[in-house]
């Protein structure tokens, strides 16, 4: 056994008696609306209970994420949980308030309560318990609560490159159903326009209608997901038109811009070029210019750091030592090692490993299968059961990197 038995029983005893405050604090955070990125409020109050608990720094970066940190070893060790949500489009689809929740059978049924804040309390509490029993010597470990939902990894690319912090490692809190999950598909978005010439739509033929070009050109993108080849851990590619939208000077003019907005899931080797050589040799392609966008919103802070909309593929090998570590983790924190999973989602791990390289695994309670949905949940018992993995993985890493 890597980690003594009086340490993993001192853990499960210091987090075991703060199980209460740990699903309160959820409670909290998830009444706290923060869609469109709007990370402000929540990240005031995820910081108030870091210094509370003892935290050595409790900060916002530039972007507006909220990061505090505990110890200062020369292993940085990070724990990423984005605190933003997808927003509230239709209220009556709701059978309770997304905000307030309900807990029914020992599961929280509330907007951002699986996707992802259920993750930040037991991350949170895992860092306190490692500094209150002097557990943490070797490491700097960081809680990182960000924004996600519109630019998967930006937060992590900023953190990086602007705030000049580097962990070694990283911990995805998105849903596991408390598996070690190691990788996940990308994805390219791509933007194909075509333009026509408009005219009266009593003589159409007068004009060059834009959509009919599009709509042409969308049948053979829908082709194009016979061709994909797959990954024996990913699974293969796919794409998807996601969204139509064309110009006319009124209803009764035909269009002389239509625009395809295109959803590409990569697997690992499939590069943004090889995606718009594939789109760009299909019928009709020599009338359209096909490009990735950038995304270049202001964060609510109004930070702004543009980056291309290519997020990769990653998957880390089943041997590698933080998989390991993950396995042996979960064996001291639950009795048995988990299943090693992925994502069918994009994660911030599309930087953090995709782009960046840095070894990444994923963890945390609930299932992704709620994500985006008027069920968005998370069993309770996951929550607080996830702290102790959260606080033993460094215990574990630092045993296996000596």
């Amino acid at each position: 056994m890597l980690v003594p038995p009086d340490v993993v029983r001192r853990i499960d005893d210091y987090l075991g008696s703060r199980e209460s405050a740990i699903v309160e604090f959820l409670r909290e955070i998830v009444a706290i609306p923060s869609y469109d990125s709007q990370l402000g409020e929540v990240g005031r109050a995820v910081g108030d209970r870091m210094r509370a608990l003892g935290f050595d720094d409790v900060r916002f970066d530039t972007m507006g994420n909220i990061l505090g940190r505990i110890g200062s070893g020369p292993r940085v060790l990070l724990y990423d949980s984005h605190l933003d949500t997808v927003g509230v489009s239709d209220r009556a689809a709701w059978q309770w308030d997304p905000f307030e929740g309900k807990v029914e059978n020992g599961i929280l049924y509330a907007l951002g309560a699986g996707d992802e804040k259920g993750s930040t309390p037991p991350m949170i509490y895992a860092l306190h318990a490692l500094k209150h029993l002097g557990l943490l010597a070797g490491w700097t470990c960081y809680y990182f609560g960000n924004m996600e939902e519109w630019c998967d990894g930006i937060a992590g690319h900023a953190l990086v490159e602007h705030e000049r912090i580097r962990p070694e490692f990283v911990v995805i809190g998105e849903p596991t159903r408390l598996q070690v999950y190691r990788g996940h598909r990308g994805r390219v978005e791509v933007s194909v326009t075509f333009r026509g010439t408009t005219a009266h739509a009593s003589a159409p033929e007068r004009g060059d209608n834009a959509v009919y070009k599009a709509a042409a050109f969308a049948r053979h993108v829908a082709d194009l997901n016979t061709t994909f080849k797959g990954d024996p851990f990913l699974g293969p590619g796919t794409i998807a038109v996601t969204q139509i939208q064309s110009r006319s000077p009124s209803l009764n003019a035909v269009p002389d811009v239509c625009s395809l907005y295109i959803d590409r899931r990569v697997t690992v080797g499939e590069t943004k070029e090889r995606v718009l050589a594939q789109l760009r040799a299909l019928p009709g392609a020599d009338e359209a210019e096909i490009v990735i966008p950038t995304y270049d919103e202001p964060s609510y802070t109004g930070f702004v750091f543009p980056v291309d909309k290519v997020y990769p593929a990653w998957a880390l090998p089943e041997d590698h030592m933080l998989v390991r570590a993950g396995q042996e983790t979960a064996r001291l924190a639950y009795g048995k090692p988990t299943d090693l999973g992925r994502w069918a989602f994009s994660t911030n791990g599309t930087y953090w490993m995709g782009q960046a390289g840095i070894p990444s695994i994923g963890f945390g309670p609930g299932d992704e299968r709620y994500a985006h949905t008027t069920l968005d949940q998370v069993p309770l018992a996951e929550v607080t059961a996830s702290a102790r993995f959260y606080a033993m993985l460094p215990l574990v890493l630092e045993e296996m990197l000596s």
